[in-house]
């Protein structure tokens, strides 16, 4: 059985991947390169964000979760298991409603949190070296027979075939290529600066500082950030960079001398809800995109509901 996946960025890679652990013969299309892509760009956290809707979310999010655990045995993937700290700026009346996704969380005490938070959630989960796992990705797939070939797809109908099955995975391109106005971008932009030794995830989301992220990794931490909804600009912002320096900096000391490694901005491919599902029609062409700025927080789950679907898209 052979299969087309069209779009590179962690949700088409490891698409890819389980397509061809379901015993697939797959080829990726894409317009830009892993490296080129949203993803590249992202911290990352395991933690959904912008992504709809909640109850679908939180089960693709779960098995997510549970396969980087078993990836974070491997340094050669770039996955490793941390604790974030959510810190909120008014005591929460409930628990946050990822809190069923997740193994370990607790409340924050007070020697979680930073001035001005009364209240706050910890959590383990897995924190993603980009770069790093998007090269893993690219090694596993091509060891098992797979080819990255590029080339910008511009009729996802004319790749239709009965004997063959094509999954969209484009992201934001999915708005041109196949007509989908509710798919839109969120802006973010990013500021890397060599590591001083943090080794705690920090997130901001709701309060004076909003949004604000700290997310370490082996040599470096990703500062955050923006969530500019239908924002396509591409170019860094200093002035934004200097906020979100700033910001990081009240909320972690360690990080006034830390030296400023990188600024780059993505774009978050978000949507109402996110979209898996067949082509009305063409039932061997699958849709999946759409998942805000939560697509390495839900990315093996919905691979997995991908290759679920892949056989009876062949074979109904």
């Amino acid at each position: 059985m052979k299969a087309l996946v069209v779009g590179s960025g962690v949700i088409g890679l490891t698409t890819a991947v389980r397509l061809q652990e379901a015993g697939f013969t797959v080829r990726i299309l894409t317009k830009t390169l892993p490296p080129e892509t949203t993803s590249a760009v992202a911290a990352a956290l395991w933690y959904p964000y912008k992504a709809y809707p909640e109850d679908r979310v939180l089960a693709w999010g779960r098995a997510t979760l549970e396969a980087f655990y078993d990836l974070a045995a491997d340094p050669a993937t770039g996955v490793h298991i941390g604790t974030f700290v959510e810190l909120l700026p008014a005591p929460a009346e409930a628990a946050p409603w990822w809190r069923g996704a997740v193994r370990t969380y607790r409340r924050a005490t007070p020697a979680d949190l930073r001035p001005g938070y009364p209240d706050g959630f910890v959590a383990e989960a897995p924190l993603i070296e980009t770069p790093v796992f998007l090269r893993y990705l690219v090694r596993r797939f091509e060891a098992g027979g797979g080819v990255i070939e590029r080339k910008e797809v511009r009729d996802l109908a004319a790749l239709a075939a009965p004997d063959r099955l094509v999954v969209h995975c484009t992201g934001l391109g999915a708005r041109a290529l196949c007509g989908d106005d509710t798919v839109y971008p969120i802006r973010g932009q990013i500021v890397r600066v060599a590591n001083p030794g943090i080794e705690r995830a920090l997130l901001e989301e709701s309060g004076p500082l909003a949004m604000t992220y700290i997310i370490p990794r082996r040599r470096d931490v990703v500062l955050g950030g923006t969530a500019d909804a239908g924002a396509w600009d591409l170019a860094p912002d200093p002035a934004v960079s200097e906020r979100i320096l700033r910001n990081a900096r009240m909320l972690e000391p360690r990080l006034a001398g830390a030296e400023v490694l990188e600024v780059r901005v993505g774009l978050r491919p978000a949507r109402p809800a996110v979209r898996l599902e067949p082509d009305p029609a063409h039932p061997t062409l699958l849709h999946h995109y759409g998942h805000g700025g939560s697509g390495f927080t839900l990315c093996w789950g919905c691979a997995d509901a991908v290759a679920a679907l892949a056989h009876h898209a062949i074979m109904p």
